[in-house]
């Protein structure tokens, strides 16, 4: 695992625990992602959407699309996304990453941040589809964004990492419990970047 660097006034020593977080350096080359992230941002029917955050409905600022086995529909910030279907590239990927994880996803966002004005605010990925303590792989192509995280109970606790071209990030344990995540906007100029986030979707008690 790649050491996190940590961002904030107060300087700390203490490093994430691996069982939070794993990144993974290049696990596609600079070739292969330059094809993948092509073939998705020419083919994707991407969607600018309207989610609800804060109390407030606001218009996300980057492009999304869903992608899964059939029903694994999915609700974020009172928004539902019902699933394409797999296409090849995907499945691809999937598997890749399948084999790191060690987990079957059956679900994958993926996220269009065209430029630096592109960011995803703090948030939490602690919906009830979820489940407790889930696994997600977020694999990044394009440019390198710095992924922020911090402790909900206490901000000065804050880490970084830059997620660079054909990188994976593992999120687990109680993360998505304990602390919440961002994608930052940035006033440089940016590139464009593609970002997959593989899930695993549980049929929610009482759904049909």
């Amino acid at each position: 695992m790649e050491q996190l660097n940590i961002f904030g006034e107060t300087v700390q020593t203490t490093t994430l625990p691996p069982e939070l977080l794993e990144y993974h350096p290049g696990i596609f080359d600079a070739m292969e992602a330059k094809a993948f992230m092509s073939q998705f941002i020419s083919n994707v029917p991407w969607q600018q959407r309207i989610v609800t955050m804060y109390g407030k409905q606001i218009i996300t600022p980057r492009l999304t699309a869903w992608y899964g086995d059939t029903g694994s529909d999915y609700t974020f910030s009172g928004t539902k996304f019902d699933p394409l279907p797999w296409t090849k590239e995907l499945l691809l990927i999937k598997r890749k990453v399948e084999t790191i994880a060690g987990i079957n996803f059956n679900s994958v966002l993926l996220n269009y941040y065209r430029n630096g004005n592109d960011s995803v605010a703090w948030h939490s990925d602690d919906e009830n589809e979820l489940g407790v303590n889930p696994v997600i792989a977020s694999l990044s192509f394009g440019q390198a964004r710095r992924f922020d995280v911090r402790q909900k109970t206490d901000h000065q606790k804050k880490y970084s990492v830059d997620l660079q071209n054909g990188s994976l990030l593992l999120m687990k344990g109680d993360l998505q419990h304990n602390w919440e995540h961002r994608i930052a906007k940035s006033t440089k100029p940016l590139k464009e970047r593609v970002n997959l986030t593989f899930r695993v979707i549980n049929k929610v008690k009482g759904e049909r």
